[in-house]
């Protein structure tokens, strides 16, 4: 199993597409066996990826106090940035949900709007 990840590693490139990278993510979530998860569970793991980058945040981006003793628990924002992406691709993967396509559909909209600061 670790080979087979580590083949895939050595195969992704800077110059992969979005959708080669979340079928990357899919075939690794495959491997590691988490692929048949409840969406439920995958979306609160999402959730919970969503505050530890947060927390990286917090910690590294902000004057907000810490607790010191859970310091060497935070990871760097990004980490956290990584584990964010990679379950929202387990959430829209196990949904059928072509990011790419969603990020493309809603751009088209939002560059209808007007943006304007009051």
């Amino acid at each position: 199993m670790e080979k087979e990840q580590l083949e895939l590693w050595n195969n992704l490139k800077e110059t992969n597409t979005l959708r080669e990278v979340q079928a990357y993510l899919k075939n690794i979530n495959q491997i590691r066996g988490f692929h048949q998860q409840e969406i439920t569970k995958v979306m609160l793991l999402l959730l919970e990826e969503v505050g530890e980058l947060a927390k990286a945040i917090r910690r590294n981006a902000t004057d907000m106090a810490i607790d010191k003793e859970k310091i060497n628990h935070y990871d760097t924002i990004e980490e956290e940035v990584a584990d964010v992406f990679y379950m929202l691709s387990c959430v829209c993967n196990e949904l059928d949900i072509d990011i790419y396509n969603c990020i493309k559909e809603k751009e088209a909209k939002n560059c209808k709007r007007i943006w304007e600061k009051e």
